[in-house]
Parts: C-alpha cells; structure tokens; sequence
C-alpha cells in the first residue's frame, strides 16, 4: 500500500522539485545579469532546455513575476524586468538604513554564538574577495550582513534587509564590474571594524562604520550608473 502511495505522490514531487529548479536557476540569473534587463523570457525555449513541460516552467515564472524579477507585457510576450534608475534613491535609502539599523541592534543584543556565526561569514567572504570571485563575493556579503541582521533579533528588520539585499544584487553585480572584480582589501577590513565593535557592544560606533560602509557603495553605484557601464549591459 505504501508503495502506491509513493507511486501517487511522485508526480507531484518531481513537479515541485522541477519548478524549484527552474526557478532558482532562472533567478539566480537574472540577479546575476546572466539575463539582462529586457531579455526575452520564451517558455517553449525554456521548456526544451530543462527538458520538461511548460506547466512547472509557468510556475516558476509566475513565482519570479511576483517578485518583480519578469514583466508580462500586454501582448502575453514575457521579459526580464528592467531595473527602475529613476526610484534607485528610495531603494538607496531603505538599504543604508538598514545597514545602520541592524549593526547597531547587534552591538546590543548579539549572543556569543551569533560572533562566532558572523565570523565564519566573514572568512567566506575574505575569501570570495581574494579569489575574485565576483559572485561568491556578492552571496557572502549577503550572507555577513544578514547574520549581523539576525544577531539584532528583529525578524522584521532581518526580512526586510534581505528583501533589499536580494533586489540589489544586479546593482551589485554592476558594482564588482567597476573594480574589474578586484574588490580592495579596504571592503574586508571595514567588515573586521564593524565585527570589533559589535562585540565591544558599542552601538554608536557600529551605526556610523555601517553608515559609512553603505554610504561608500551607494556613492559608487551612482557614479557608475552615470557612466558607460551603465549602457554595457543594454539599460
């Protein structure tokens, strides 16, 4: 009887597995600009590279559209959403707040466990940095901030700071290309600096080196957009 009931279930268990699959893998590039912003989304096309029906590929897609990573045009044709220049200074500001906000909750109420988390994330990071990894580099910043994020103990902080996180990593992507890559150690140990004063618990110094932290990547994504890079990938 239970192989039956196996046998029921995995249809549905391959479906699920198929749409996640297509669905982190399709997102991961648009994050990533691998899919630039106006790139034509095609099912049929998708369908024959995953080698699967179009009704997981659909899925898949209504998942991203709901995040604002796809646009279905009025004629039902489907493409990579473009990355809206003209609202970036509202999203700018969302994102160093967040900076400053959850660094300072974690000088205050970080638990011993959580530095040792935050330091694991830091090596990862260090290392994505001296491997020149631009990808890596980008996940694991993602991955510091937001354990220094849940050291603050506000799930709603945390989200929120995720959420932002996640959207600006075509942002970021262009940002690593102006270093060719090449990050400067300076990004490392401003990362040490701010660790030093979570742990002194000092809330007000772990503020203002997250502050100036955030306000450094805004100053150079700006510059970066006002400039040829911008038209690089087709914006």
């Amino acid at each position: 009887m239970s192989d039956t009931t196996d046998n029921n279930q995995n249809p549905e268990r391959k479906r699920g597995s198929g749409v996640k699959m297509v669905y982190d893998l399709l997102r991961d590039e648009i994050l990533d600009l691998v899919l630039k912003p106006g790139s034509p989304i095609d099912e049929v096309q998708l369908a024959e590279r995953f080698n699967m029906s179009r009704t997981p590929i659909r899925e898949a897609l209504v998942r991203l559209s709901g995040e604002g990573l796809i646009d279905t045009l009025p004629n039902r044709s489907t493409m990579v959403s473009q990355i809206d220049f003209l609202n970036m200074h509202t999203y700018f500001d969302a994102l160093k707040l967040m900076y400053r906000v959850t660094t300072q909750l974690a000088a205050k109420n970080h638990r011993p466990e959580d530095l040792e988390i935050i330091h694991q994330r830091q090596a990862e990071f260090a290392k994505a940095v001296e491997a020149q990894d631009a990808l890596a580099m980008i996940a694991t910043n993602a991955a510091f901030h937001l354990a220094i994020a849940e050291a603050g103990r506000n799930p709603y902080f945390t989200s929120l700071f995720k959420r932002l996180l996640d959207e600006g990593r075509r942002i970021l992507r262009l940002y690593y290309q102006s270093y060719n890559d090449r990050l400067p150690k300076r990004f490392v140990d401003e990362h040490e600096e701010m660790i030093a004063a979570i742990t002194a618990r000092d809330t007000e110094l772990s503020e203002r080196l997250a502050a100036e932290h955030a306000e450094q990547i805004v100053d150079q994504v700006q510059k970066l957009l006002v400039g040829q890079d911008r038209l690089e990938i087709g914006l």
